[in-house]
């Protein structure tokens, strides 16, 4: 009984005390794709991506029941940094959904302009509300609306003493005439929090994930998985706890807390206190974070990642290296990754399978309507036969006493001109592991993508060359070799596709780098590179997040001054988030369903090349 009472009396004076308007609310997921284009469109840096921030404490003054409640201490506002343009998970400001939904997209619009500064807070939020108004008249109306509905909603000056009157009419007209407020008295509190604006101090990392590898590089690597709306913790580096202080090692100040130091590295992923140590660290505002770099007293180390040489493809070079792209540096890394070339150890020669045989003699004659006819092309001199009209004027003119040495007196039976060359470079990663239904994993379609793929393009004499890729690190980047270009398609090219399995990592740029070297070397005028992957580019090492974007972004665009057609086809379903900024908008598609592209892959290069 006692705690139902404690419960109710819980519920009843949250709502009593909440300013907000939770039946209006609109959640980020509802417009994300919507904020996305918008930020984009307004000259955004394409390389953010939309993600939730977490709620930072605030020392405003508080009404009384909100004092009661416990609430309203915390706050989640927008802000930008060099990875995201992190929005709150849900807006609920205002009575009006569209009011809520005009706020995520103004700030979106208000982002677009921002930049590291040393202004006071306030005195930069005008400059972005006062740039975003000029460079964008589209918005003012919104904006209007907006400030009106949110100044009905600040604290009235009886509340305030003297000082944080004065800040709040200052605030106030810094929101209806953005510039003219250049200093604000000094307060004890924090002012009414304004949704219109960035955060005034955005919570930092003082540890950069893709960046935190110890001396010996001993970064434990593993397939990352982060949540869409996951949130950003503030972190702070912490000397390691003791673990031999002594029999008794717990504080007694500690025994009523959630806890103190959790060990991340461990051997076991389904260790259910992980699970508690995930739900703690999502109520904790700040992360203390230690290293502990002694060395156990005798250790075993493996690499699990790698197969052993007898399960491996045959190696066969010592490897090329290529150069890689420092966004932060801005600048070409020479030789930063090494290239080693695969190929299937005695694939034999494979049949198609039978589940893709009729669809493949369909496409096969498809594909055939695209192969250019093959023409008479008459005065050679040689084919393979005579050119008998060729023949009869120089016999004639033999004859009048005015023939010449012979020459031009054959026909050779030869290709229209379609003048083509393809390389598919296809991405062979860990997560192709993953199950699309009860009978295939991702594997399994790229496998089949592969099969007909080849067997379309093989009908219609197109020069075409077919590499998987996967990588771990900058050393090594694996490309297996499934086609070369002068390799005539066979049951030993079905071999090699019909063995290929789940590597490693996908450090995208390296691959289309490769790639276009090799579509460099091929005798046609125009190169059409195609990319089949699953997911955006990462690795182990620091090429996760937005290092892999924008190398692969930097890939991309050298291939394509060199007269090069990059072209990526995807599985992700979040594909749209981040491919237009790195292959432009008309170069990709997405397919949603994994299951259509062994059909879609095919007539996806026809609608390319026709």
């Amino acid at each position: 009984m006692e705690e139902q009472v404690g419960a109710f009396w819980h519920r009843f004076i949250t709502r009593m005390a909440d300013d907000h308007f939770p039946d209006a609310a609109v959640c980020l997921d509802e417009v994300r794709e919507t904020v996305g284009i918008l930020f984009r469109a307004l000259g955004g840096d394409g390389g953010l991506r939309i993600e939730a921030v977490d709620a930072t404490a605030i020392s405003m003054r508080r009404k009384l029941l909100q004092r009661i409640a416990g609430s309203h201490n915390k706050v989640e506002l927008a802000w930008r940094d060099e990875r995201s343009l992190r929005l709150p998970l849900s807006l609920d400001w205002f009575p009006h959904r569209s009011l809520n939904r005009d706020l995520y997209l103004w700030l979106s619009a208000l982002a677009v302009s921002d930049h590291p500064h040393r202004q006071e807070w306030y005195v930069h939020n005008q400059e972005l509300t006062r740039n975003t108004l000029q460079q964008f008249p589209g918005m003012r109306a919104r904006y209007k609306r907006l400030v009106e509905a949110h100044l009905e909603q600040r604290p009235t000056r009886g509340r305030l003493n003297h000082a944080e009157a004065e800040a709040e009419q200052l605030l106030r007209q810094a929101l209806t005439n953005p510039g003219s407020v250049t200093r604000l008295p000094d307060i004890n509190r924090d002012p009414y929090p304004i949704p219109l604006w960035l955060h005034p101090a955005p919570p930092g990392t003082q540890l950069q994930p893709e960046d935190d590898v110890d001396e010996n590089n001993n970064d434990h690597g593993g397939v990352s998985h982060t949540p869409e709306n996951a949130k950003r913790k503030q972190a702070q580096r912490v000397d390691s706890p003791e673990s031999d202080r002594g029999l008794i090692t717990v504080r007694m100040e500690n025994i009523f807390t959630w806890g103190e130091f959790v060990n991340v590295d461990r051997g076991q992923e389904d260790d259910e206190d992980l699970g508690r140590a995930e739900a703690i660290a999502d109520d904790l505002d700040k992360l203390a974070v230690a290293r502990n770099r002694r060395s156990s007293a005798a250790s075993l180390k493996f690499d699990l990642d790698l197969p052993s040489e007898a399960d491996d493809d045959l190696v066969l070079d010592e490897g090329l290296l290529l150069p890689e792209w420092d966004w932060k540096r801005q600048e070409l890394l020479p030789d930063a990754c090494r290239i080693i070339h695969l190929v299937a150890d005695a694939p034999g020669s494979l049949e198609l399978p039978q589940h893709l045989v009729k669809t493949a003699r369909r496409l096969r004659h498809q594909f055939q309507t695209l192969a250019p006819s093959r023409v008479w092309h008459r005065a050679q001199a040689d084919g393979q036969e005579i050119d008998l009209d060729a023949y009869l004027r120089f016999a004639a003119d033999r004859e009048s006493g005015h023939g010449d040495t012979a020459h031009g007196l054959y026909r050779e039976l030869r290709s229209g001109g379609r003048d083509l060359a393809c390389f598919l470079l296809a991405d062979l990663s860990l997560s192709t592991d993953t199950w699309i239904n009860d009978q295939h994993r991702v594997i399994d379609v790229i496998r089949d993508a592969l099969f007909l793929f080849a067997e379309s393009l093989a009908a219609t004499g197109d020069r075409f060359g077919i590499y998987g890729f996967s990588s771990r690190k900058r050393n090594p980047v694996r490309l297996h070799q499934l086609k070369e270009f002068d390799e005539k398609y066979s049951g030993e090219i079905r071999g090699r596709i019909g063995m290929i399995k789940p590597g490693y990592y996908t450090r995208l740029g390296a691959g289309i780098r490769y790639a276009t070297r090799q579509l460099e070397n091929q005798p046609a005028n125009r190169r059409l590179l195609l990319i089949l992957t699953d997911g955006k580019p990462n690795d182990i090492d620091k090429y996760e997040g937005r290092h892999g974007i924008e190398d692969t972004r930097h890939a991309v665009q050298a291939a394509r001054k060199l007269g090069m057609q990059p072209f990526c086809v995807t599985i992700d379903t979040k594909g749209s988030e981040y491919l237009p900024h790195l292959f432009g908008s008309n170069n990709f598609v997405v397919i949603h369903d994994p299951g259509e592209l062994p059909n879609r892959l095919p007539l996806l290069y026809a609608r390319l090349t026709a």
